[in-house]
């Protein structure tokens, strides 16, 4: 870690001061210390003094922390900014860009009498089996929709044939191995971050790469699954699964 400049009286504090100063206890600041995210002081005798330098960047181990970052992550971004290796601003970037949306499909808040009129035509229960299913979360007189484009496609596939059961255990089968999938393929991507990946290892690189990656990927997924889709249901044809089907009669 860096060596800081030697302090002066004037801007120097002991910890107690720099707690007071920053609101950061002074137990916090040792367990910073001890970690390696937190420079160490400047010792005069036997007191630790501290200095403008560790008030930046006990500021900068909140505003991390609360990006949802740990400890030890912390100390080894914070290593790599001081040794020069890589800029804060930068990083910064790639975080807010690797955080933004891929879908959109925030929550939203609809009145009850808006719930309904989505579900004109739907069998006596079905906005009961909504909220049971917590697609649909009760907030007074409206409804806090958790998914709207989840509830979309569960309303056009109850229009298609198929329930809503059906449907959401289809869905909970989706998430559980797409989840594992979007898994794997973010470690590879990042195991080959700057060697295959965003190949000048810059964080503008890495950046533009995934920005790519997100319209791409998307596509990507939706023709995989529709040549999976296709080579399945062709191999039930061939091997005769679906010769059981019976079709009934419309009512």
């Amino acid at each position: 870690m860096k060596r800081l400049p030697e302090l002066s009286e004037e801007e120097s504090y002991t910890i107690d001061e720099l707690a007071a100063l920053t609101r950061v206890p002074s137990r916090t600041i040792r367990f910073y210390q001890s970690k390696g995210a937190l420079q160490a002081p400047e010792i005069r005798g036997r007191v630790a003094h501290y200095g403008p330098a560790h008030v930046e960047r006990l500021a900068l181990i909140g505003q991390l922390k609360d990006r949802g970052l740990r400890i030890k992550a912390i100390r080894d971004l914070v290593t790599r900014i001081d040794e020069g290796e890589l800029s804060l601003e930068a990083w910064l970037g790639l975080q807010e860009r690797l955080q933004s949306a891929w879908a959109d499909d925030s929550p939203e808040v609809l009145s009850r009498e808006s719930i309904e009129k989505r579900l004109d035509g739907k069998p006596p229960g079905f906005l009961g089996d909504l909220v049971r299913a917590n697609v649909l979360v009760p907030q007074g007189e409206a409804y806090l929709v958790k998914s709207p484009g989840l509830l979309r496609v569960l309303l056009h596939l109850h229009d298609a044939g198929i329930d809503l059961d059906v449907a959401l255990k289809a869905a909970d089968m989706l998430r559980k191995h797409v989840a594992k999938m979007t898994r794997e393929l973010a470690d590879h991507f990042l195991a080959h971050a700057g060697d295959g990946f965003g190949r000048d290892g810059t964080s503008e690189g890495l950046e533009s790469a995934f920005e790519e990656l997100r319209p791409l990927g998307l596509e990507a997924l939706r023709l995989v699954f529709g040549q999976e889709m296709q080579r399945v249901l062709r191999s039930y044809v061939e091997s005769g699964r679906t010769a059981g089907i019976t079709r009934k009669p419309r009512k």
